[in-house]
């Protein structure tokens, strides 16, 4: 069930002292992106093409 609401949620790999961010997937075509430390900041909104792209790329970096 999908809610306008955003889901909040920190990568199981951010524990990395504080320097993460949350996103939410249950927003259909976008990926909504916070900082964790600063959440009344706002949001950066991707489309869900441009974040998959992105979360490829940084795993390719990684590995």
């Amino acid at each position: 069930m999908t809610t306008n609401s955003p889901r909040w949620f920190t990568s199981s790999y951010s524990g990395n002292g504080g320097q993460c961010i949350e996103v939410a997937t249950n927003i259909p075509g976008t990926v909504p992106v916070r900082d964790t430390k600063d959440r009344e900041a706002g949001t950066l909104t991707f489309r869900t093409d441009s974040w998959s792209a992105f979360v490829q790329f940084a795993s390719d970096q990684s590995a």
